[in-house]
């Protein structure tokens, strides 16, 4: 599978480690930074082109990285047509995939170990979208919303 990855300085110990794992794993790794490390670097440069890349590549999935996840998650989130999900456990994560058909994962790396993001990753990748007709009645809302502005009827 095609993972692109991002983040910033808080969680760069983290996006290095989890670039060699997912290589080690057989995927196949973009990372779009940062490259080195920068305690002045901001998130949205290297998340955003990471989060435009997943929705521009179909099929793949992503990871955005910091030091909570919280600005991270809200940046990749506004990337038309993605919805990114923050997960500090393996739980989150595939709830996220199961019932949100989530394409990024967003890590704190302030929050997590080095072990724990490898296996929060490992879970997202690894689950599928349930394709229940509840939840995608939902994303269904969402992505109206997302078009067109247009609310979901009240019930």
């Amino acid at each position: 599978m095609r993972v692109h990855l991002g983040g910033d300085h808080a969680a760069y110990e983290t996006l290095v480690d989890l670039v060699t794992f997912l290589t080690q794993e057989g995927h196949e790794v973009i990372n779009h930074g940062p490259h080195s490390y920068d305690a002045l670097d901001d998130y949205p440069v290297f998340v955003l082109r990471c989060a435009e890349a997943v929705a521009a590549d179909e099929g793949s999935l992503g990871v955005v990285l910091g030091g909570s996840g919280n600005g991270e998650q809200i940046a990749a989130n506004k990337v038309r047509g993605i919805r990114a999900a923050l997960a500090y456990n393996e739980e989150m994560a595939s709830l996220a995939r199961q019932h949100n058909n989530a394409q990024v994962v967003s890590i704190g790396g302030r929050m997590n170990t080095l072990e724990q993001a490898r296996a929060i990753v490992a879970t997202f990748l690894a689950t599928p979208w349930s394709q229940a007709e509840r939840h995608q009645k939902r994303l269904d809302m969402l992505s109206a919303y997302e078009a067109d502005g247009s609310l979901p009827p009240l019930p």
